[in-house]
């Protein structure tokens, strides 16, 4: 391991730990959940990801493996959105968010297994090299896949736990 490669996981842990300071500092506390704009940063992903995908389509099997990157990161998604609590006000209905501490280690544990994949993917002593192309499609794939389902769990949840405190 070079010098350089010191220093570039010294700085993506050193930037880990600070963005999971302060998640982990905001953890406990109860957010509003507007459901109304639930859809905006995937809708963000998917236009990035279409150009993207427009500009410099996979090839052969890459279309392979980026559905199912998509596959495995809406699975990931469906799982992280599960562990954010969501509470409806009996008398407002307003709806509220909390997420567990639970779902920060669960972010941890990506971070490792995408860390650990792009080591094995491109090191060189990988069995496999895709290129680099092909790396980033299956990476933003999966990352739409995420994104998408883990605020469509929350959305759908949120509006049958609104019509339950509503009545109907």
């Amino acid at each position: 391991m070079s010098q350089t490669d010191i220093m570039r996981y010294t700085i993506t842990a050193a930037l880990i730990a600070a963005v999971m300071f302060l998640r982990l500092r905001n953890m406990g506390k109860i957010r509003k959940l507007r459901i109304e704009v639930l859809w905006v940063i995937p809708t963000i992903y998917l236009a990035f990801a279409g150009l993207l995908f427009w500009r410099m389509p996979p090839e052969g099997l890459g279309w392979l493996w980026t559905i199912l990157a998509f596959a495995v990161g809406a699975a990931i998604g469906w799982q992280r959105g599960r562990m954010v609590a969501v509470t409806v006000d009996p008398v407002t209905h307003e709806l509220n968010q909390r997420s567990s501490p639970a779902a920060i280690l669960f972010i941890l544990l990506l971070i490792a297994i995408r860390l650990g994949m792009r080591s094995a993917l491109t090191g060189s002593g990988a069995y496999w090299h895709p290129g680099a192309a092909l790396v980033t499609d299956i990476f933003v794939a999966s990352a739409v896949g995420i994104l998408a389902v883990y605020r469509l769990e929350i959305y759908l949840r949120a509006r049958r736990l609104l019509r339950e405190a509503r009545g109907y």
